[in-house]
């Protein structure tokens, strides 16, 4: 759910306004320049994008649940995936970096991940004192049948848009990642 808070002249809000609300003193969006028609059309933006937000919550949920894996297994066998498609060896190390996690946590998460089938260790090929860690075909073949066909229908999805209009999608989902960096208080 979003609220949308607008100030300006104050408008009537439809009787079927949904989850919207609209504040008619708040200072914090400027709506004198807008319609109607361009606030009910921002807020049917904020509610695709809210939508959007909750069907991905509710995906990650449902491939954590079928992997069997919490949040920080799932980027790292992501990571791992990936670096093994481009060629690349992965270290503990690179899964700290990547899961934002101590090597104490990283042991224990490939520790786990070994144990239940997703991981194996190997030796790195020009360093012995080094351990290479490579995602199972298994969880591979998985996670491609689950999560690379939930990609390739939102790759569709972007496909199917006239180029115009994935340039539009572009430019607002840039200005949507840079209103969210953390500001004030919260930086």
């Amino acid at each position: 759910m979003y609220a949308v808070i607008v100030t300006g002249p104050k408008r009537d809000v439809p009787e079927d306004a949904g989850t919207r609300s609209f504040s008619r003193d708040s200072d914090l969006v400027d709506r004198s320049h807008l319609t109607d028609a361009d606030i009910e059309q921002c807020a049917r933006v904020m509610q695709a994008l809210s939508g959007w937000q909750e069907a991905a919550r509710t995906l990650s949920e449902a491939s954590k649940r079928y992997m069997k894996l919490n949040e920080s297994d799932m980027r790292a066998i992501r990571m791992m995936i990936r670096s093994q498609q481009q060629g690349r060896l992965v270290t503990p190390k690179d899964i700290a970096r990547e899961v934002g996690i101590s090597s104490a946590s990283t042991t224990k998460l490939v520790d786990r991940l070994v144990a239940g089938g997703h991981l194996i260790r190997t030796q790195h090929p020009s360093d012995r004192r080094t351990v290479c860690i490579e995602v199972t075909e298994s969880t591979r073949i998985s996670a491609h049948e689950t999560i690379g066909r939930q990609h390739a229908r939102r790759f569709a999805a972007a496909a199917a848009m006239p180029p115009e209009d994935r340039e539009a999608v572009i430019r607002f989902l840039t200005a949507l990642t840079e209103a969210d960096e953390p500001q004030g208080a919260l930086a």
